[in-house]
């Protein structure tokens, strides 16, 4: 166990930088088994042409269409309106296909930018999933790039995906990464000299930012000066054994530019108190009374429209700020049985997760011993004032994106991503302010706004495509597609996304799909498998 404090950068106490590496970092236990070559989708093509297609381009613009996408190689190179609702379109209209491009006829479907997963952990070895598994579902949502928030599985693992996936050799969302902070050190990071020069490494190394997780004051203003002035984004889960001396205003202050999840807000919130009000008996290392007193921790912040909820709110929003809220990877505790029961486990949850999502007190995030009707109802109201924060900082300017924390906590990757998307809406957005959140922000929190986050012409060929309007019903982009009444009053389910394109490339999502049912198919025919608990990563 003393092995593994090396690898966490906390200026704490030594017990509470082991009790934070034994439930944050993943690196020691072992990579994953990489992803195998891609074998699927076409493309890119010298010319591809989408025909008649619906737009929502995720700048917030309302639906226009028909219209026409020509793409050359992996480039958008014209938008073209091509008619009416309701009307023949006028082949004399449409840009002219040049000798051997490919058409896609999509009259009567709905073109989204790819989506940005701001929260994406590439599985791990606690997890007991492989990379094909998580990233063909991702891809089969229409996940086109994503961030990982602490490089788990190590960060040469991490890069040489990002490589791969650039290169387009493997079938997997661009990904950016922003090792754990830390990670790799040859001793606890305690000291602004030893943050800055490990920041410089990771540099030199290729991330593209910095996950942290908790420091000292005089260490995190190192590490985020530096990171700064190297040119690193920043991502924090301000965590509730650091968070007295760093909360989410303090960290913005100090230059971090996106705060993940929700911890650390509620404390930059208080008037009444300045910690959280534990109970005699709490024990963070008990994971039923973490979970369940974070419950009960925005009700002891100031209130709505209150003075300091503006002030707090206003603040962080010109320091150009974004919030990452991941509401879904929490849903399980304001209703368990709904995140236990989900339709889509049967087909789509590998056992060796699905094991990994049992209760257990040995184990992060598996915390509902005895979870109570009394918790739930904490949780919903706990869920009410997160949300009212979330959607006003949205209604006054602020970014906010969409990440999933997939992997934890009965979610699986692709499927609690769209679960966010209803979440974001349920939040007060409106669903082109949930796509926006989705494709635009998250492109533009990464600072690849330039290539990526909105379908305009000179941007990369990143899109979604789906045969149902999405703005009407978020539900269509599931995997499992969605459940309803057909006009002959039978029971039918619609397809979900139809075609996830990245860099030019098309991809059946029926085929991503059928590939994933097919590794749990085999997972599940294999000898029984290990469950002894293991530490991981923290949502």
């Amino acid at each position: 166990m003393a092995a593994i404090s090396p690898s966490c950068g906390l200026t704490l106490a030594p017990r509470l930088v082991l009790l934070l590496c034994l439930t944050f970092s993943a690196t020691v236990l072992g990579a994953i088994d990489p992803a195998p070559d891609r074998d699927e989708g076409q493309g890119p093509f010298d010319q591809l042409i989408l025909r008649g297609v619906t737009l929502i381009d995720g700048t917030g613009a309302p639906p226009i269409g028909p219209v026409d996408v020509t793409i050359e190689g992996n480039r958008i190179k014209s938008i073209d309106s091509v008619g009416y609702p309701g009307l023949p379109i006028n082949p004399n209209d449409r840009p002219p296909a040049a000798e051997g491009a490919r058409e896609l006829n999509l009259e009567g479907h709905y073109l989204l930018p790819g989506f940005v997963d701001m929260h994406g952990h590439m599985g791990g070895a606690a997890q007991g999933v492989n990379a094909e598994y998580v990233f063909k579902l991702w891809m089969g949502h229409g996940i086109t790039t994503i961030r990982d928030p602490s490089c788990g599985n190590g960060i040469r693992w991490c890069l040489d995906h990002r490589l791969r996936s650039r290169e387009n050799s493997i079938t997997a969302p661009r990904i950016e990464a922003y090792p754990f902070f830390g990670a790799g050190a040859d001793a606890p990071i305690s000291t602004p000299a030893q943050a800055r020069s490990w920041v410089r490494r990771i540099k030199r190394q290729g991330a593209q930012g910095i996950k942290f997780f908790g420091a000292s004051p005089k260490v995190m203003a190192a590490a985020l000066t530096e990171a700064k002035a190297v040119g690193l984004r920043t991502a924090m889960h301000h965590a509730q054994l650091a968070v007295t001396r760093v909360n989410v205003l303090d960290s913005a202050r100090l230059g971090l530019t996106t705060m993940e999840h929700w911890y650390g807000l509620p404390e930059a919130l208080f008037v009444s108190r300045v910690i959280q009000d534990y109970p005699a008996d709490y024990n963070y290392n008990n994971e039923q009374h973490r979970f369940g007193q974070a419950g009960r921790l925005w009700l002891q912040a100031a209130a709505p429209g209150s003075e300091r909820w503006n002030a707090v709110r206003d603040e962080l929003i010109e320091l150009d700020f974004t919030l990452d809220p991941t509401f879904t990877i929490y849903e399980a505790s304001r209703d368990l049985m709904r995140a236990r029961t989900a339709e889509w486990h049967e087909e789509y949850t590998h056992p060796n997760l699905w094991q990994f999502f049992q209760p257990s007190r040995a184990a992060h995030g598996s915390y509902w011993f005895d979870w109570t009707t009394a918790d739930e109802i904490a949780w919903r109201a706990n869920f009410e004032r997160w949300m009212q924060f979330v959607n006003d900082y949205k209604n006054h300017g602020g970014r906010v994106t969409t990440g999933s924390d997939s992997g934890y906590i009965f979610k699986i990757y692709g499927f609690g991503y769209i679960r966010e998307l209803e979440l974001l809406q349920e939040a007060g957005f409106h669903p082109l302010e949930v796509i926006r959140a989705a494709t635009l922000s998250g492109a533009q929190a990464l600072g690849l706004d330039e290539d990526i986050g909105s379908i305009e012409v000179g941007k990369l060929a990143d899109m979604v495509v789906v045969q149902d309007n999405p703005v009407a019903n978020f539900k269509v982009l599931y995997g499992t597609g969605h459940f309803k009444l057909g006009p002959d009053n039978k029971p039918t389910r619609s397809r979900g996304i139809r075609y996830t394109i990245k860099d030019g490339i098309v991809y059946d999502t029926a085929e991503l799909l059928k590939d994933v049912r097919q590794l749990v198919a085999d997972a599940r025919a294999e000898p029984e498998m290990d469950t002894t608990p293991r530490p991981s990563a923290s949502p």
